[in-house]
């Protein structure tokens, strides 16, 4: 079993400590969100149903006691307990009462159907595939329909072959990450105003959101970005090439940049700007693919020193990385080794 410890890092647990959170949610996003919230130091308590959350069949692998390792990645942290809203009302009802936050991911109203009305005094934050409000509210959201209907996938994938999903539940992470600042940002409201807070999060607005320059791309030109594999709508070259061994990424970001990759692979630089070999973007890449298709990755890495340059590592690789193991990005929790809270805090500081 692989354990890594963080030194000289202040322990996370009293940042939300007496914060207590009620995590009703289901799948993913909403239990990612609670996780980051029990990696600050909340009190979190995961009610799940009597046959458990989706997840822990979510195999293989699978844990000694039959749970999925997919439900270890988004659970870690929290006292799961398991009830059955249909019957057990009164006990979601106090649960609730004791709680600071509840986090819920039903189809809006349906919760209040459930165990009856939300009471005032809690934070609730309310996660869904498309929000409280417009014509999709009922329907129920998934992260791979989300990443076909909100664009992801049409630029993700090869150009000529057919469009690919993230290979992790992207939205499902970046929206329980948007509803975790949301909280935080409510507590804080609470402690200012004494006020408490319905926040409504949706993946649907999230995977719109973080389409981020791409979506701008398109709002600015008028025109759909396409498929570029690891390409850069917007660099030239920032993408994947293939060597000897495996592949590594050159990640060019200027013209400076540009100018020393053509010294260290010794071709003549007639793309001297960026708006020029985005122009000429095959080109360009064609002309840096040819130098290095007979080169190591370790070759390619250290001739281009001082340019953006790296292997493509399998997860195995990351993980063994000397900077993982100096930073602890592998844990413990109730015996098993698991992915580590990237949230670090160094001291306290006084004024």
């Amino acid at each position: 079993m692989l354990i890594i410890c963080i030194h000289g890092v202040k322990k996370m647990q009293d940042v939300l400590e007496g914060v207590k959170v009620l995590d009703l949610s289901r799948i993913l996003a909403g239990p990612y969100c609670a996780q980051m919230l029990a990696d600050l130091g909340a009190q979190v308590t995961k009610v799940e149903a009597p046959w458990g959350d989706d997840t822990r069949g979510w195999g293989p692998p699978f844990l000694e006691d039959g749970t999925a390792a997919y439900h270890l990645s988004c659970n870690r942290g929290k006292e799961i307990i398991f009830h059955d809203l249909k019957k057990d009302k009164q006990a979601i009802q106090d649960l609730i009462s004791k709680s600071d936050v509840v986090i819920e991911n039903f189809r809006p109203g349906q919760l209040e159907r459930l165990i009856g009305p939300i009471p005032n005094d809690v934070i609730l934050c309310s996660i869904t595939g498309f929000g409280q409000s417009g014509p999709r509210s009922q329907e129920p959201g998934y992260d791979l329909a989300l990443q076909a209907m909100s664009g992801i996938m049409s630029i993700t994938g090869e150009e000529g072959a057919g469009p690919v999903k993230v290979g992790v539940a992207w939205i499902d992470i970046i929206t329980g990450l948007y509803a975790g600042n949301a909280i935080l940002a409510a507590l804080f409201k609470r402690e200012r105003t004494g006020r408490n807070s319905h926040i409504d999060v949706s993946l649907w607005d999230c995977a719109i959101a973080s389409l981020a320059n791409q979506g701008q791309n398109q709002i600015t030109s008028g025109q759909n970005p396409g498929l570029l594999g690891s390409g850069h709508p917007n660099l030239v070259p920032y993408q994947a090439f293939q060597t000897t061994d495996g592949w590594v990424v050159i990640a060019v970001g200027s013209d400076s940049q540009f100018e020393k990759l053509s010294q260290f692979l010794e071709f003549e630089n007639v793309w001297s700007t960026n708006e020029l070999r985005v122009n000429a973007r095959k080109e360009v890449v064609d002309m840096v693919q040819s130098k290095v298709i007979d080169m190591t990755k370790s070759q390619v890495c250290d001739l281009l020193e001082g340019i953006p340059t790296s292997p493509i590592n399998k997860i195995s690789e990351a993980l063994a990385d000397a900077q993982s193991i100096a930073r602890g990005v592998v844990t413990e929790w109730n015996g098993e080794s698991v992915l580590a809270s990237p949230l670090r805090f160094i001291s306290e500081r006084e004024e």
